[in-house]
């Protein structure tokens, strides 16, 4: 299924690429070397819309074509003032530096309550299509919550998700009005597998859209646990994910991946049914809440992530950046965790390599554009 904001911005991306071309690339035709990065949804180029946040290194003309990956850094993101200073509100300001901003806001509308603290609000539109907003930083493993408060409306989707540049991905989402549940999922480099294995829905919550929880994805090397208010209410273990048709290959997230807070529309007519149906029906453009304010909303009031240990990397306090390099010999990608510069363009005239420590990932075919977008991201 194809998310219809994914749709929208692959629209805006489409436009962006409309003066190169708008060549496509996949995992059997990669970028050329003239527009070689490979964007989130498909399209070859150059540039922050290409090369940076959502790159795909596997489908662009080399692995090393998109920028490195800013690395992981322990923190608590809160949302204390008007101004929202730091999510960077127009991502084509986007340039690699993540100490500037912690979050970019990829799609839509948001803005601050000053209620609790301070609250930051994403809502949907008719017009805006929904929003996104995604972390500077990558982690690769860690534990990572947030404290949401979801919407209440048929058709409309609130997601707390991970995504990795190839596609593996680690979900939390609420879809539609209900609002005393909510559902846990995960994908590996795009496959899409929407099997009762997969995806759970963990019951009995207290409403969602009136109180806050604390959701937390908890994931190492060789498990994932699922939490709300610091409850386990999911494990998985990376064994229990063998893959039934590749021998020793273990269909479980392992690249770096970004945060990503959503709120989507994913009960409108463009949809498929299936989708429609998953998000409880037909969004309602009339609905009363949306008429008094204008839109629809989910909250967040704070993000906290904890940063898995770098078991094995020398000098660790001077690594920056998460970068994807050749394949080994059975085709199965490496990460290495570098000092290079995250700043675009700052890749190939970086500082020296230091110690580094090389991750070796799950092989596997992605699969095509359509598939990848598995929720909203």
């Amino acid at each position: 299924m194809l998310p219809t904001l994914a749709l929208a911005l692959l629209t805006t991306t489409a436009g962006l690429v409309s003066a190169q071309g708008g060549r496509t690339c996949n995992s059997t035709s990669p970028c050329p070397a003239s527009a070689p990065c490979c964007s989130e949804f498909g399209f070859c180029g150059t540039g922050s819309q290409f090369c940076l946040g959502g790159c795909n290194p596997l489908w662009s003309n080399k692995p090393t074509s998109c920028e490195p990956n800013p690395i992981c850094k322990d923190a608590t993101y809160k949302f204390p003032d008007n101004a929202l200073s730091n999510v960077l509100s127009n991502v084509t300001l986007y340039d690699g530096n993540a100490t500037a901003h912690d979050f970019v806001l990829e799609k839509g509308n948001i803005f601050n309550t000053n209620q609790n603290g301070g609250e930051l609000v994403m809502t949907l539109t008719e017009s805006n299509g929904g929003t996104r907003l995604s972390s500077t930083r990558y982690m690769h493993y860690g534990t990572i919550s947030a404290m949401i408060r979801t919407g209440k409306w048929a058709g409309v989707v609130t997601a707390f998700i991970t995504m990795s540049d190839a596609k593996d991905e680690i979900d939390w989402e609420w879809p539609g009005a209900q609002v005393t549940e909510a559902q846990t999922n995960y994908f590996w480099l795009g496959k899409a597998n929407y099997s009762a294995t997969q995806g759970t829905t963990v019951n009995g919550l207290t409403d969602t859209y009136v109180n806050y929880h604390n959701y937390t994805i908890d994931w190492q090397e060789d498990e994932l646990n699922w939490l709300i208010d610091d409850k386990v209410v999911r494990t998985l273990k990376k064994s229990e994910t063998l893959s039934s048709t590749v021998p020793g290959r273990y269909e479980y997230p392992t690249t770096p991946a970004r945060v990503q807070l959503s709120l989507w529309p994913a009960g409108i007519n463009t949809s498929a049914q299936g989708t429609i149906d998953w998000a409880g029906g037909l969004i309602n453009w009339n609905d009363p809440d949306y008429v008094a304010a204008g839109h629809f909303s989910a909250i967040v009031s704070q993000v906290t992530v904890k940063c898995a240990p770098m078991t094995g990397v020398q000098n660790s306090s001077a690594m920056t950046s998460y970068v994807y390099a050749a394949n080994d010999s059975m085709g199965v990608p490496t990460v290495q965790v570098t000092n290079r510069s995250t700043l675009l363009g700052g890749a190939v005239a970086s500082v020296r390599v230091g110690q580094s420590f090389w991750f070796g990932l799950s092989a596997g075919m992605l699969c095509a554009v359509a598939g990848v977008f598995t929720t909203l991201v």
